[in-house]
């Protein structure tokens, strides 16, 4: 079997070939990085139901087909930890500027009321002499 290239001729019979073919299709043969396939082949089916297949069609041991996905676990899991917390940091710098809001909301009022009060004495001391004339 080359190793690069595939066999195209329909009448060739060798002691290595598997059978003999009668049709024109070419047939297609392995590569070094995988396998071309048609759409209809029989080996697509089990390809998709048998375990994933590693260079040079080797399958996979199991140990290292589950650490493969306890790793991917644990990245999904950072993923949205990092989410969480960026979430929990913008709550955070929310409440901290909503208090923030209400303390100069509050001194705002705060001096608002003091005017108020200062005219409000001030208005009172105006009206205390005012009634003199009452008690005739």
């Amino acid at each position: 079997m080359p190793l690069f290239g595939n066999r195209h001729s329909a009448d060739h019979t060798t002691a290595n070939s598997r059978a003999t073919r009668t049709d024109t299709t070419p047939k297609r043969s392995s590569t070094l990085f995988g396998r071309r396939r048609s759409s209809s082949s029989v080996s697509d089916r089990d390809n998709h139901t048998s375990p994933r297949r590693g260079l040079f069609n080797r399958q996979e041991d199991p140990s290292i087909v589950g650490a493969r996905e306890r790793v991917l676990r644990a990245e999904a899991a950072e993923r949205d930890a990092d989410r969480a917390l960026i979430q929990a940091r913008g709550a955070v710098r929310g409440a901290r500027e909503e208090v923030k809001r209400l303390e100069r909301e509050a001194a705002e009022e705060a001096r608002l009321a003091k005017i108020k009060q200062s005219q409000a004495k001030s208005i009172s001391k105006r009206a205390k002499p005012l009634g003199r004339h009452d008690h005739i």
